[in-house]
């Protein structure tokens, strides 16, 4: 039967035009019950249970379940727990739900897969029967209610006539009153989520996972605590017309009651206080209004934690903190929030902290991430969940609640378990890291591989190169190797070659978009998640030692200096005569009686890099430093028994020069041929407000630093040296590493050409080419090139700016993501190192608050906070301390702390938070009476040494995998 759908749209040149399409009905399509003997269906498509049990106590009589979209929307997370069983999803759900969140749909399709859920998507808009029309002044949402309703009148008297589906009934779930009230009225068994998830007896715990969004105000204070959020017209408005501007809100890291707006072309908005945040979380786009002139401040230079106990509806102490905090005198940009325009809610990942009534139901949940409010949530079986690691969603904010309300999603294992907290680690930082598809599988090439004569004709053979790699120890994904010789003329001919991965992926195919999903490899203490299989990543495009690869590519002409005279890149074939470690290649170079080939290709490396290196710090190029460690481990256990900093060789610095070459003449190349949509990657310059700390840190300890440009930058930086104090210059640099801005990828035709510069690198055009076993945003750069040179041939894709721009958008959020993750392995392992352990350790103070001071652990590269007054659990005493902000400086008696100061610390592992443990410090030395603690004993230090060097045969983290690269 032939049906046609007819509806008005209007063009985007305003014209109103008619559209009529034809729609088709069938009598065949199934209804998914094995049962029933109407339908001619496969059996292995019957997803449907042949003898449905009933699982609640409201109805006695097995049936099937039908759900509502909103149902389907605002519950999945109960959907996906097992107890609801035998659902059918109509057609009609499923297309609405695809329409409205593209996250649920994808959900909703793998709960659908899984056969033991059995669930079964009925095509009820195609059934002559289920399918209608709809009517004159009735609204899109009731006409899917009533094709809902249709739909289950349909099953009821489809199953419910003869034998063997006679009794066999149909149950509809939705939340619309009104919806029910009808089905009842047309004969549709309906209830409520809650009233038939309560009813199920056997599944208690699925009733705290039920989403409370409007039930948000159910219980608690009727007292407003927040201004009411404007409605999206109103911000719509109110952006328009100036008054207010929208930006992405962060919560500081340092203090709980304070925040930002990042609002594009100027600086951020400040926003002190819990009613000025007026309900944001971390991520939220919100639409924020400036206050008056006379009412903006500055940040508060006080470091304050949410305690962890639920004060109740109130902010009075939340207010109390934020008037005694002392305010920097750098007055900025103050406002307050008006309105979320979009929400950025997730799962988080935490623990519960159990409501100390016995026999409570309501609940607070703290967050792995302190950035993220607590939770307030019920659930029946808090003493099952005390200790561990679960899952929460939120549903609401409601205007009355201190905290958003949430539910309880699912509980992920024992707090402390070593897998436990790796998987918080991955849930939170969303890390794709689960085994990839057998559809990605399938996209590999078969084993042995070898190279065709085909291959040979395509590119140009460079076998007979003594090409090499170097790269940290452990390193199994080594994506890139060099060569250089000299030329009859003088020059040298220097060669990057890197991994040719963008063969082995194809544009389009399932490991493609996987791959450009994942966008980059994740780097953890223990462990590599990669962005390829491993097929690709640890063999096939691997540039090991001794074995014939493809690569792509980039040779020079370059002068003695280091200039270059012609670039070319070509797809090649290589073999590697060594794979290096770093020590391996440094100790090669400096070996005078290794007279070979390879060490002979390094030294010229080495003097050219030298060059090049020298070059760009004259242009401005910013030598920035960070603190980072690596760990060796117990070979059993994986735990890890001893940290220490990492080491920079002169080898590091060259391998990275001859990677920055190889980027900017990539990023020049794909500019030239592809200027609207060529990937590249820029840094722009900060804010002249957010190097404060650097001057403010410079000038105290004498110096000054010019922060107009970045030469200028890099030449005060280079100044700024002490022989007696050859730290402090670093600790300046690590300072000036965090006024930077984030290092984005885009797509060239979306912004104009001036604002294309790195400020870091200080160069006018950059991209990322050497590493695309690990980066996707190389993958599509050298797709690029590959076209460029007649390798490849291109896509629409490939070419589409606003495409690229979006792949760049995923790469950027990927990225900053993975970068978050390693840190917080870094840091997981940093607290499994010490617990149980205290250590006396050298220290130098990086800020002074008005409560606490930073400082930094050189030795294991670390940083922790020294807090100073009882305002702080941690605090050590109630002694008066004075806080010179302008300085800055905090005085004790006749002690007075400054910036870069050397101080003697106790390192130790504060477990008084379960949730947030964290490395807490108590000052040694300058020994202050009543505050300073006495030094660790020696032979606690010298059992924990002789228990490290006793376990220090094992393997070392591939955390060392990670390639210090720009």
């Amino acid at each position: 039967m032939l049906a046609q759908k007819t509806f008005i749209k209007k063009t985007r040149r305003g014209n109103i035009i008619k559209v009529v399409r034809e729609h088709y009905l069938r009598e065949d399509i199934w209804c998914g019950s094995p049962l029933c003997q109407v339908c001619d269906q496969e059996q292995e498509n019957c997803r449907l249970e042949k003898k449905p049990v009933s699982r609640s106590s409201l109805v006695s009589t097995p049936h099937y379940i039908v759900l509502d979209t909103n149902i389907v929307l605002d519950q999945i997370d109960l959907l996906e727990s097992e107890g609801l069983a035998n659902v059918v999803i109509l057609h009609t759900v499923l297309e609405e739900v695809r329409h409205r969140s593209s996250p649920v749909y994808k959900r909703l399709k793998d709960v659908i897969a899984d056969p033991k859920r059995n669930f079964y998507v009925f095509v009820n808009e195609h059934r002559k029967e289920t399918y209608i029309e709809r009517l004159a002044g009735e609204t899109a949402n009731d006409r899917n209610d009533r094709a809902i309703r249709v739909a289950c009148g349909w099953y009821k008297e489809h199953l419910g006539g003869s034998p063997p589906t006679a009794g066999l009934g149909m149950v509809m779930l939705s939340d619309d009153r009104r919806n029910r009230e009808l089905g009842e009225e047309e004969g549709v068994l309906s209830y409520s989520l809650m009233e038939y998830v309560k009813s199920m007896e056997q599944f208690p715990d699925l009733v705290d996972k039920i989403n409370l969004k409007d039930k948000g105000n159910v219980g608690f204070s009727k007292k407003f605590l927040f201004p009411e959020h404007l409605s999206p017209g109103q911000i719509t408005a109110g952006v328009k017309g100036g008054k207010m501007m929208q930006g992405a809100f962060f919560l500081s890291r340092t203090n709980f009651l304070e925040g930002s707006v990042l609002v594009e072309g100027r600086e951020p908005i400040l926003l002190q206080g819990i009613e000025a945040m007026n309900r944001a979380v971390d991520g939220d786009t919100v639409a924020v209004q400036l206050l008056e002139k006379e009412d903006w401040t500055g940040p508060s230079e006080v470091v304050l934690e949410d305690d962890g106990y639920d004060p109740g509806d109130t902010l009075d102490k939340d207010n109390k903190l934020m008037e005694t905090a002392v305010k920097s005198k750098d007055v900025q940009s103050t406002g307050r929030v008006v309105g979320i325009v979009r929400r950025k809610w997730r799962q988080y990942c935490g623990m519960l902290q159990p409501n100390p009534v016995q026999g409570s139901t309501r609940h607070i949940f703290v967050a792995a991430e302190k950035k993220i409010p607590k939770v307030r949530i019920e659930t029946r079986q808090a003493d099952k969940l005390a200790d561990q690691r679960i899952i929460v969603a939120i549903d609401s904010w409601p205007r009355t609640s201190r905290y958003p309300v949430g539910h309880f999603v699912k509980a992920l294992g024992k707090i402390g378990d070593k897998a436990t907290e790796n998987q918080v680690l991955l849930l939170e930082h969303d890390i794709p890291h689960s085994s990839f598809s057998e559809a990605v599988l399938d996209c590999l090439p078969s084993l042995p591989w070898t190279i065709t004569s085909q291959d040979k004709l395509a590119r140009v053979d460079c076998r007979h190169l003594d090409i090499c790699s170097v790269d940290p120890p452990g390193c199994t994904d080594i994506d890139d190797a060099l060569h250089a010789i000299s030329l009859p003329n003088g020059n040298y001919q220097v060669g990057v070659h890197i991994a040719d991965v963008s063969h082995f992926i194809r544009p389009g195919t399932p490991i493609d978009l996987e791959a450009a999903d994942r966008s980059t490899s994740v780097y953890l203490t223990d462990r590599r998640i990669d962005m390829v299989p491993e097929l690709l990543s640890s063999n096939l495009c691997s540039l090991r030692g001794g074995v014939e690869r493809f690569a792509f590519s980039c040779v020079w002409e370059m002068t003695p200096q280091a200039e270059i005279v012609s670039t070319k890149f070509h797809k090649s074939i290589i073999r590697s005569r060594l794979a290096m470690t770093y020590e391996e290649a440094q100790n090669k170079i400096d070996d005078p009686n290794d007279q070979s080939a390879t060490a002979a290709s390094l030294r010229i490396l080495l003097s050219l890099s030298r060059a090049l290196k020298n070059r760009r710090t004259d242009n401005g190029a910013l030598v920035l430093a960070s603190s980072e460690v690596r760990f060796n481990v117990d070979s059993e256990t994986a735990d890890p028994v001893d940290v220490q900093a990492k080491v920079a060789r002169e080898t590091n610095s060259m391998v990275e020069e001859f990677m920055l070459a190889a980027n900017i003449s990539s990023a020049e190349r794909i500019y030239a041929e592809f200027p609207d949509c060529a990937m590249l990657r820029r840094h722009p310059a900060p804010p002249p407000s957010n190097f404060d700390p650097l001057v403010k840190a410079a000038r105290q300890q004498g110096y000054s630093v010019e922060v107009d440009t970045g030469k200028q930058l890099a030449d005060s930086l280079n100044l700024a040296t002490e022989a007696k104090r050859p730290y402090m210059n670093t600790m300046l640099r690590m300072i000036a590493t965090r006024c930077m801005m984030q290092a984005v990828y885009f797509a060239s035709g979306t912004i104009e050409e001036p604002l294309f510069r790195h400020y870091g690198l200080a160069c006018p055009i950059y991209t990322h080419f050497t590493s695309p076993i690990r980066r996707y945003a190389d993958v599509i750069v050298h797709r690029l090139l590959a076209v460029s040179i007649g390798a490849d041939s291109t896509y629409a894709n490939l070419v589409d700016k606003k495409h690229t721009q979006k792949v760049a958008e995923n790469i950027n959020y990927r990225h900053r993501m993975a970068q978050y993750a390693s840190r917080a392995s870094v840091n997981l392992y940093t607290h499994i190192y010490f617990r149980g352990r205290k250590r006396d350790e050298t220290g130098y103070v990086l800020f002074i608050r008005q409560n606490a001071v930073q400082v930094l652990i050189p030795k294991y590269g670390l940083e922790g906070t020294l807090f100073l007054r009882s305002n702080s659990k941690t605090a050590q005493s109630n002694l008066e301390w004075v806080f010179d902000e302008e300085e800055p400086s905090q005085t004790c008696g006749e002690v007075k702390v400054t910036l870069f100061m050397k101080l003697v610390v106790q390192v130790f592992l504060d477990t008084t938070d379960v949730q947030h443990e964290k490395l807490a410090l108590r000052l040694v030395d300058p020994c202050i009476e009543g505050f300073s603690v006495p030094p660790t004993p020696a032979l606690e230090e010298e059992k924990e040494v002789e228990k490290v060097e006793g376990k220090r045969e094992g393997a070392e983290s591939t955390q060392s995998n990670k390639k210090l690269k720009t």
